[in-house]
């Protein structure tokens, strides 16, 4: 699949009912069509250290803020599946993400052996993130998407529902429990450089619907982690094991097998 490994954007997040989505969906329709990849699985690990210093700082809403997270698209994941190290960096609204693509084995790998995939310039600075801050999985985060572009326009619209995670199970291709939305809200979110089309301004007016600083990590941490829910950096290590190898030293190097 060809992925775009560089991104420039202002993203904007919206928290909708079942019936605002069903009434935004009927006024905006004919302005958007699918976009290349219409539906999506999705499940992300995102790395922090264990003084969960990045969401931390995150919801503090500070002008320049960075995160790393592993994320899949594909609903069945195997070792050789297409996965992305993405490092998302905001300063004064607008994202910047770069992302490196490799198979689930060879993150693995490097999670654990140090195993570096690629002498690319984003794996460069992956790394060099990982190690400065001592970063580790902490939480694992699945949903289903739908994305939507204008027809007329720079802008691309995301809907996510059916949120689950896990603190202690990070495997990409694990069962996620429990669900941090209610049964029918969907998370919308808006992406582009551009100004908001008119058209699509109007109708969030006339639905009442506004912006809402909502984030999947940041909610978790906030009602999971900082509750003395049990800590994922006690037990994630011994999943990305190698059968045949023991782990070498790297910027990992607390991890047990």
């Amino acid at each position: 699949m060809d992925y775009t490994a560089i991104f420039e954007r202002v993203e904007m997040k919206y928290v909708l009912s079942s019936n605002q989505y069903q009434q935004l969906m009927t006024i905006i329709r004919e302005h958007l069509e699918a976009d290349v990849f219409p539906h999506s699985e999705i499940s992300s690990i995102y790395f922090d250290n264990n003084q969960y210093s990045l969401i931390r700082k995150s919801l503090e809403h500070p002008a320049y803020k960075e995160k790393l997270r592993l994320r899949s698209y594909c609903e069945i994941i195997n070792d050789s599946s297409p996965v992305f190290l993405e490092l998302k960096k905001k300063y004064h609204g607008v994202t910047y993400k770069r992302r490196q693509e490799m198979t689930y084995r060879q993150v693995k790998d490097y999670i654990l052996y140090n195993k570096i995939p690629c002498d690319s310039q984003i794996m460069k600075e992956i790394d060099c993130l990982v190690k400065r801050d001592c970063l580790v999985p902490k939480v694992l985060i699945a949903y289903s998407r739908d994305s939507y572009v204008a027809k007329d326009d720079d802008l691309r619209i995301t809907f996510d529902q059916k949120i689950g995670f896990d603190l202690n199970n990070l495997l990409l291709d694990s069962p996620k429990e429990k669900n941090i939305l209610t049964n029918d809200e969907i998370i919308m979110e808006l992406k582009s450089l551009a100004a908001m089309p008119l058209w699509f301004a109007k109708a969030l007016d006339q639905l009442k619907i506004y912006p809402n600083n909502f984030s999947k990590y940041g909610t978790i941490y906030q009602r999971y982690i900082m509750k003395g829910a049990t800590l994922c950096s006690k037990t994630y290590s011994h999943q990305y094991s190698h059968q045949h190898l023991m782990p070498q030293a790297s910027s990992f190097a607390h991890l047990q097998v």
